[in-house]
């Protein structure tokens, strides 16, 4: 675990003897207004630094925070800036850097999940980390927990928003076993965790989870199981049901199909009803429809 950064005084440093470790690019409509802020009022807080040794020998410092403030005043023509110096080895100023970072910008989503996972990995626990970045402890919980799996594709349906968290943890507790997966769905369905189009993106996800593995960007499919007798005919059984299901649903809408034609035919044989249809100018329809109607009306 990191320790506590000790705070210092505020010094006006060089800005040639001050590295940026965790770089990273920003919106240049936003950086524009930090120059323009700085430029018109002054800097209104300090960049934070700690110190190292240069490779000359003179004192030289690692920035913490205030990565935006530092170009701007580069970009202005300044040579030194007002900073904050506080006591930190390297590595903490890395870290602190990078939950400054998280919690100060709108990352990509893989991009959080790195984050998140290399301040777990340091020694940050889940609280530290949820404070830091603005997200809930059992959120960033969950979050470790797939991120341990190495769940990348079900992380990133998650920060998309595709699949709640808790649904994606549903999934990888069932494993690769088709039944469990069946059954965490139906529960996340009746609990109110996965609806309409997050059913239909779950069951999506995991059919790619399947074929292509937990990674996004390592697309190789995976190899699959030796064929059994037993493995042909739960095949056999599956293929047997679905058929059965197609069956059943084009039953049933062939019946509604019965019903809708009946009403219409009765409709039609009302002399008031069809002027009104022409009335409004909604007197046409499908020529299959009109065929199957007129088929049998006494018009």
């Amino acid at each position: 675990m990191t320790r506590t950064p000790q705070l210092g005084e505020v010094r006006m440093i060089p800005l040639d003897r001050i590295e940026v470790l965790n770089t990273r690019e920003r919106n240049q409509a936003v950086f524009d207004d930090i120059v323009e802020n700085i430029k018109r009022i002054g800097l209104k807080k300090p960049v934070t630094v700690t110190r190292r040794s240069g490779v000359d020998g003179a004192e030289a410092y690692v920035l913490i925070c205030g990565e935006g403030r530092l170009k701007a005043f580069r970009l202005l023509g300044e040579t030194r800036i007002p900073a904050l110096v506080v006591d930190a080895t390297e590595e903490d100023a890395y870290i602190m850097s990078l939950a400054e970072n998280i919690a100060r910008r709108k990352y990509r989503p893989l991009e959080l999940l790195h984050g998140i996972k290399l301040l777990h990995e340091k020694g940050y626990e889940a609280q530290a980390i949820a404070k830091k970045t603005g997200l809930t402890t059992e959120y960033v919980q969950s979050l470790v927990v797939l991120l341990d799996q190495g769940e990348e594709r079900l992380l990133a349906a998650v920060e998309r928003g595709a699949i709640s968290i808790n649904a994606a943890r549903a999934i990888v507790g069932a494993g690769d076993d088709d039944k469990a997966l069946q059954i965490a769905l139906q529960n996340a369905y009746e609990s109110g965790e996965l609806r309409g189009k997050q059913l239909l993106e779950a069951r999506r996800l995991i059919e790619r989870r399947q074929m292509l593995g937990r990674s996004i960007g390592k697309n190789t499919p995976r190899r699959r199981s030796s064929v059994t007798t037993a493995s042909l005919v739960r095949t056999y059984q599956q293929e047997v049901e679905r058929q059965q299901m197609i069956v059943r649903k084009g039953s049933l809408t062939q019946q509604r199909l019965l019903f809708v034609v009946g009403a219409l035919r009765r409709l039609i044989d009302d002399e008031n009803f069809v002027t009104l249809l022409r009335a409004e100018g909604l007197d046409s329809m499908p020529k299959n429809l009109g065929d199957r109607i007129h088929r049998g009306s006494s018009r």
